[in-house]
């Protein structure tokens, strides 16, 4: 199962596919991860057009199953707040349209499933994400390894749900 992770932003998107199964032992596999970046300098609607475009082309290169999108918990300045939500909705409508199953996750239970701590560090998570993925070094910039831990939080939270369904 391949499934997307979207750390939402304006200036700088992050995304991490992760390859792992919801059955068998716990394995994660980074398959790519990186940023979608714009200028600053550039006005909001080209910005959105610009990630709009680039989600697109990356929901078509990889299709993934899933894709899992930060969500907003809590955000002192409201402006940067509004721009990650209008960035969240375009990764989910885009996944959506494109027939993904679509999840969303705080960034404290990304720290909590990934590092067993809800208040862990960037670079905790940078560096439990490359434990976990089994890789060289942590993933920078800090934006790709949120993408990677939104992805494995998916599987992970998957698993568990599935050991232990929630009664009607």
């Amino acid at each position: 199962m391949f499934v997307l992770g979207i750390d939402p932003g304006l200036t700088r998107c992050g995304f991490g596919l992760v390859e792992g199964s919801l059955e068998g032992p716990e394995r994660f596999r980074a398959v790519a991860a990186g940023v979608l970046a714009t200028e600053v300098s550039a006005p909001v609607e080209e910005r959105l057009t610009r990630i709009h475009g680039d989600l697109g082309e990356l929901l078509d290169e990889f299709a993934p199953d899933v894709v899992v999108v930060e969500r907003l918990f809590f955000m002192r300045n409201a402006r940067t707040a509004i721009s990650v939500a209008q960035v969240s909705g375009l990764a989910i409508a885009l996944a959506g349209a494109r027939g993904a199953t679509v999840r969303q996750f705080t960034s404290q239970e990304v720290k909590l499933a990934v590092t067993g701590y809800g208040a862990a560090t960037k670079s905790q998570v940078q560096a439990m994400v490359a434990q976990r993925c089994s890789l060289p070094r942590p993933p920078s910039p800090p934006d790709a390894a949120d993408a990677l831990g939104l992805a494995m939080t998916y599987l992970m939270v998957s698993r568990s749900e599935a050991r232990y369904p929630v009664a009607p």
